[in-house]
């Protein structure tokens, strides 16, 4: 099999396990690809991701490695067994990989929890107002582009529809960004409130009353996995979209992503805030 030219960020992140799990044990890469019986040079391309190892081989591994971890290796093993193109590979060679890696990240969460500050989640935009935040690109997408990637957005609400957990803890700011004008808002608002009445959606909004607090000046979404150790968190940025795996880096996140749930309105009172902002426009 020919060594993958773009593996994606899901594969990439087993490669990255498989080394972690490796160097812990004190093993090189040249004693594993030993015990597999296979050349030296495999085990560092396994473990970027640019070959693929068959879920039994990923249990060798984990066996000699000495990994305790028994629901990590099952979900590692499952890993390596995925075979299946999801649906965002329709768009391979249309939009950037890290939009499709976003994709894939969803697709496989055991649960998803964002915080925004300047736009509206993008799987609870509607149509209208996710065509008026692309349109404000610099310098302007060409219409295919804008097109793709509108689909793409869309397509990833689908995943609201499985029972997976959503939460959104939204800033006021972003509530009231009015992409598109005064209509979309209104509606995106309404889209809000109409999305937050599913039993697997939670909608909170932090007040301007809340005041200053940190992270303001970022987004995130921390996408929960079958196994805490696969957390990952997703950064948006000008420069596309950044994934962090570390383990510092996930307690980062999940205690920010505590403080700023404990400066949010309650549930009910986000729904009554939006409402009012709603009703205002």
């Amino acid at each position: 099999m020919p060594p993958r030219s773009s593996p994606t960020a899901r594969q990439q992140r087993l490669g990255a396990e498989l080394r972690k799990l490796r160097e812990q044990s004190g093993m090189s890469a040249q004693q594993a690809a030993a015990l597999l019986g296979v050349d030296r040079t495999r085990i560092p391309n396994v473990e970027s991701g640019r070959f693929g190892i068959s879920p039994e081989r990923v249990r060798t591994l984990a066996f000699n490695y000495g990994c305790p971890d028994t629901a990590l290796v099952d979900l590692l093993a499952a890993m390596a067994q995925e075979r299946d193109r999801g649906w965002w590979e329709e768009h391979r060679g249309l939009l950037p990989p890290a939009l499709l890696d976003i994709a894939e990240l969803e697709h496989h969460a055991a649960g998803l929890a964002t915080a925004v500050t300047t736009h509206v989640p993008g799987l609870l935009q509607t149509e209208e107002q996710a065509r008026a935040v692309f349109d404000t690109a610099v310098p302007p997408l060409p219409g295919p582009d804008l097109e793709a990637r509108l689909a793409l957005r869309l397509r990833r609400q689908e995943v609201l529809d499985r029972p997976v957990p959503y939460e959104a803890v939204i800033h006021e700011a972003a509530l009231r960004m009015q992409f598109g004008g005064p209509e979309v808002a209104r509606a995106q608002l309404e889209h809000i409130l109409e999305q937050s009445e599913r039993a697997t959606v939670t909608v909170r909004v932090i007040p301007f009353a809340a005041g200053g607090f940190p992270g303001a000046g970022q987004s995130f979404t921390y996408v929960s996995a079958p196994v805490p150790h696969l957390d990952t968190v997703q950064l948006d940025s000008s420069h596309g979209s950044i994934l962090l795996d570390a383990d510092m880096k996930l307690r980062r996140y999940r205690g920010l992503l505590d403080r700023l749930r404990g400066l949010a309105l309650s549930t009910a009172d986000s729904r009554a805030f939006v409402h009012s902002l709603a009703q205002d426009l």
